[in-house]
């Protein structure tokens, strides 16, 4: 048996080494490193992928959400609303711009922004919303746009974690992760189901004069050389990246669909144990499954950890503290308006997930699971 990693990127990079070394060998031998061809390319393709008119790329999806943030001109004390379970980049970028990070409950079992929760923290500060399409599939979008529409405020989607899932509306429409709201963001982190090898991000709008002020912005705020008209930033995509994400994009869906079997394959060999939880699949969305979380209902998650990392099997805890009680982001709160999420910090556990897992290290990883599970029943 292959050795278990949480991601296998080598394994994924095998399979198209011929393709993305050749390309980046041809970035090398061009010297067009910084907005060359293959990044315009990209962006090109990206969109129609999307099938939204504008993807700015940039160096990476932190930057991504700062950017779209600095593009609505929001000022000191603003709200902005997110999820309190999540990675920290999301509120990180909230702080820099020195805006106020709302931070609101989660659904229990999909992991996403509670829109009731939502809902509740809107005041008259309130401007935007940042709903995170946790672990893989879509947040309840059609709810937030509503919600978003009532009350005048800007969406900024965090798609960091899925894309290349599907929503579907009541009225039957579709639209992929990170379309939907006043713009989107993603992230190309080599572990991402869309990964480069280095960083990367993109920001993506349907807006034309929103899209023209990202693309100052993340060029130092120039729209003409060497002429500022606003504070902007240095964010691009290297073409190296570039290249390397043009070839691997043609395959997303296919990555999208390996991942799906490999957490049917869990699914099917963990479902039936009374003190596990399997990821639930939203009704609304198809899943991409950037992370398999397990809710472990017998207070023994750190214990699992720990005997399957003696097996060899990489498990994570995505994420042990909540983003209101770290040190960085700390902020008075009532716990009882935020059960879900500290309930989730005690209970998750992420399992290898990734492209290139086959039916015996599946059947290792679950066998594993269960064996601990039925010691500790």
């Amino acid at each position: 048996m292959k050795k278990i990693q949480m991601v296998d990127l080598q394994s994924q990079y095998y399979k198209i080494k011929p393709d993305v070394d050749n390309a980046m060998l041809s970035v090398m031998q061009s010297a067009a490193f910084i907005n060359g061809p293959e990044v315009k390319s990209f962006q090109q393709e990206l969109e129609t992928y999307l099938d939204v008119p504008h993807v700015i790329p940039c160096g990476n999806g932190t930057d991504a959400l700062q950017i779209a943030l600095m593009a609505r001109d929001l000022k000191e004390g603003d709200e902005v609303i997110t999820a309190d379970f999540t990675f920290a980049a999301t509120v990180e970028v909230i702080h820099l711009l020195k805006l106020n990070a709302v931070l609101v409950d989660v659904d229990y079992d999909t992991f996403t922004i509670d829109t009731e929760k939502l809902k509740a923290a809107i005041t008259p500060k309130t401007k935007a919303i940042i709903p995170v399409h946790l672990f893989g599939q879509c947040a309840p979008m059609e709810e937030i746009l509503k919600i978003a529409k009532t009350h005048n405020l800007y969406v900024i989607e965090d798609n960091a974690q899925a894309i290349g899932a599907d929503y579907t509306f009541s009225d039957g429409s579709v639209k992929k992760s990170g379309t939907m709201g006043t713009i989107g963001t993603t992230s190309f982190f080599p572990s991402k189901n869309l990964g480069c090898y280095g960083d990367g991000g993109a920001i993506f709008s349907h807006d034309d004069h929103l899209a023209h002020k990202i693309r100052g912005i993340v060029n130092h705020g120039m729209y003409e050389r060497y002429y500022h008209d606003e504070v902007g930033v240095n964010s691009r995509l290297d073409s190296l990246q570039a290249t390397v994400l043009r070839k691997k994009l043609p395959l997303l869906d296919s990555y999208n669909e390996a991942r799906r079997k490999a957490a049917d394959f869990y699914d099917e060999a963990l479902s039936g144990h009374p003190q596990i939880l399997i990821p639930k699949r939203a009704e609304n969305s198809t899943h991409v499954f950037h992370q398999y979380t397990l809710r472990i209902l017998n207070g023994k998650r750190n214990a699992l950890r720990d005997f399957l990392a003696e097996k060899e099997i990489p498990a994570m805890i995505y994420y042990p503290v909540a983003l209101r009680k770290q040190k960085a982001y700390y902020q008075e709160s009532n716990d009882a308006d935020i059960k879900n999420t500290d309930q989730l910090l005690e209970e998750v556990i992420s399992l290898p997930m990734h492209t290139e897992l086959d039916d015996e290290q599946l059947k290792y990883i679950s066998d594993a699971v269960l064996e601990f599970m039925n010691m500790e029943s």
